[in-house]
């Protein structure tokens, strides 16, 4: 598909450890022609991690979208009037994000923008990447499964043995998954294995 004159919104939460995942994905929407407008929680802008600093993160970001971070609620809030985003994607989305999101909990910028997208009845897509989701998640997960426009990157267990309530999205295939959406279909599998013996 060509995302020529789509708006792509890419939020991120704070699962640190597939930022470097996810980046070659956004990229992927820019290089097809689509405009990414970066969404970020807090600790995108104030966490270092083993991972990447804060200022790694944002430098990307604005270097492979060409836009401002959108970082703040008061940011956040105008898509819902503007109704510019075609598509919004939480890659990575985390436990806590889905928790909220799932009990409309409206308390960073990725939530806010989640909140806009629904409100105009457009497709929200979620990379899930949680150590709960087969914990005390799947059931916020379960409630997002049959939300309308609410749709999901298919994901599997990445650690059955070490961590085996945790489910990470295919990171990969979150273009795929965006484009089923926009035709108001759910990728399928949904559920996938993930992890390799």
């Amino acid at each position: 598909m060509t995302w020529q004159g789509k708006t792509v919104g890419y939020a991120l939460s704070g699962s640190h450890c597939t930022f470097a995942e996810v980046m070659p994905v956004i990229k992927r929407f820019v290089d097809h022609g689509a405009n990414v407008v970066p969404i970020v929680t807090s600790t995108i802008m104030t966490t270092d991690t083993r991972f990447g600093t804060s200022e790694q993160w944002q430098t990307q970001l604005k270097a492979i979208t060409g836009n401002d971070l959108i970082s703040t609620i008061v940011e956040a809030e105008p898509l819902g009037p503007s109704k510019l985003l075609d598509v919004l994607v939480i890659a990575p989305c985390t436990g806590n994000t889905t928790s909220k999101l799932a009990n409309a909990m409206t308390d960073s910028p990725v939530l806010m923008a989640a909140k806009a997208q629904l409100r105009n009845q457009r497709p929200l897509v979620l990379a899930i990447s949680t150590n709960d989701g087969l914990g005390l998640n799947a059931a916020n997960i379960a409630r997002l499964l049959v939300c309308k426009n609410v749709y999901f990157v298919p994901f599997g267990q990445d650690n059955p043995q070490g961590k085996p309530n945790s489910l990470v999205a295919k990171m990969d295939l979150v273009p795929e998954a965006c484009e089923a959406a926009l035709q108001g279909k759910q990728l399928q599998p949904l559920l996938i294995e993930r992890f390799q013996y």
